[in-house]
């Protein structure tokens, strides 16, 4: 049993932790309250033009106005995103670089063995941006289909004559081709580029055939006619693009890919401030200008926060480890 001096001994071992818990929050609390004093980086792991920087920038310039401070746009391209993601690790835990990533971090572990930072515990989740749905496009000059049947058809038909663009080696891109091929037993070449904004130019060029794109970076083009959409790789057809059926009514069953955008913070970010960052994205994504961007866009406002963001990820990096062993993707 405690005696008396037993209990003050207790009673003072626990008043010291909480006065010292006390102490070291206080300091946490007044930085969050002062955050940001300066402006702020994201650096998005792509070149500009593609999906990340479509949903990236009019977030940046809605959170610039609420903070009161800048949010200044970094592109670092490179293999499928991970260059970026590797520059961003680095960055200095104190609030002011944040880093955009996307799905395609989730299969980077599968298709990069070698890579100088994780993911899961390299980074803070803070928040899911944007969650567009896959879309099939394809060049209308060089792919003579007028719908998802007839293109299969034309696949198997010439195996290796058409070839599809992707964001890079590792990308959604990459290994939602993959799956694709996968899935109709066809053969497609993949060619990688430095991000979806070049792989889209050289599509609209004709250089390649078609791509499995993001349906944000792909938007502008299909309602221009530069391209044309065969199929949505999700359950239910776009709000902004009625007439393109889904994979599964075109007759490809099973076909469902979705590129996620998201905000990470570099590990050791003080915790208040990535508390503020989570408020302030929320209440961008409730704008009305960010909800009709993201609908044009086919996105909806996804409200996935924090730790149960960060469970999101480590199912996803499951299941596109799945994918690329099934499909046998390798890099180009």
């Amino acid at each position: 049993m405690f005696n008396q001096a037993d209990r003050f001994s207790a009673f003072s071992l626990s008043a010291l932790k909480t006065a010292l818990f006390l102490i070291c929050a206080a300091p946490l609390a007044v930085m969050a309250q002062e955050w940001p004093n300066k402006p702020i980086t994201f650096i998005v792991p792509f070149p500009a033009g593609g999906g990340t920087d479509v949903f990236a920038r009019p977030l940046s310039a809605q959170l610039t106005k609420q903070l009161g401070k800048q949010i200044i746009i970094d592109n670092r391209g490179g293999a499928g995103g991970t260059v970026g993601a590797s520059i961003a690790a680095k960055a200095a835990p104190d609030g002011y670089t944040f880093f955009v990533g996307a799905a395609h971090h989730a299969i980077a572990p599968a298709m990069y063995p070698n890579l100088d930072y994780d993911i899961e515990k390299s980074f803070i989740p803070v928040a899911m941006v944007a969650n567009p749905p896959q879309v099939i496009v394809v060049n209308p000059k060089n792919v003579q289909a007028k719908n998802l049947k007839e293109f299969i058809d034309l696949l198997k038909q010439s195996p290796g004559k058409f070839n599809y663009a992707s964001a890079g080696n590792g990308s959604s891109h990459h290994l939602a081709g993959e799956q694709f091929k996968m899935l109709t037993k066809t053969f497609i070449t993949h060619i990688p580029y430095r991000g979806a904004g070049p792989a889209m130019q050289d599509l609209i060029a004709g250089q390649v055939d078609l791509e499995f794109d993001g349906l944000g970076s792909s938007a502008a083009q299909i309602k221009n006619g530069s391209i044309v959409a065969l199929a949505v790789a999700s359950p239910k057809r776009s709000a902004a693009f009625p007439n393109v059926p889904t994979a599964a009514e075109a007759g490809l069953a099973g076909y469902e890919v979705s590129t996620w955008y998201a905000l990470f913070a570099p590990k050791g970010t003080p915790q208040p401030i990535v508390d503020k960052m989570i408020a302030e994205v929320q209440k961008a994504l409730n704008t009305p200008e960010l909800k009709t961007i993201w609908t044009n866009n086919g996105s909806d406002t996804p409200n996935l926060t924090g730790d149960a963001f960060g469970k999101f990820v480590a199912t996803d990096i499951k299941r596109w480890a799945a994918v690329a062993k099934a499909s046998g993707a390798k890099l180009d």
